[in-house]
């Protein structure tokens, strides 16, 4: 069973850091990219940060310069180091995970909330 198990996600004051982390199980492909993605109360899901097989990677304008994301091809996880944490990055964080296959799957979400 192919699946994505994210963890890191909780309580923090403005200012303040988080680290998510978002393992991916379960399947017979290779991964291409990885991302995370967001979605607010009553906004669309946004792309965060995304980083490709070839460690290239693009970010949100909104998160440039205090966001890092980073993968571990050896545990199949992608991680994503936020710092400087505004009260607007509160949402649930989504993993985001393409294979060479071109199947896509989704993780269950993490809620961060960030306290102003």
């Amino acid at each position: 069973q192919v699946q994505l198990v994210e963890s890191g996600g909780g309580l923090v004051q403005a200012g303040g850091s988080l680290r998510l982390s978002c393992a991916a199980s379960g399947s017979i492909f290779s991964i291409d990219a990885m991302a995370w993605f967001r979605q607010a109360p009553g906004k669309p899901r946004e792309l965060v940060a995304r980083v490709t097989s070839a460690d290239n990677t693009n970010y949100a304008d909104s998160v440039e310069g205090r966001f890092t994301i980073s993968r571990d091809n050896a545990k199949n996880t992608v991680y994503l180091q936020m710092n400087s944490l505004k009260p607007e990055d509160t949402a649930v964080y989504y993993c985001h995970v393409r294979y060479s296959n071109g199947y896509i799957n989704w993780g269950q979400g993490t809620q961060v909330t960030v306290s102003s």
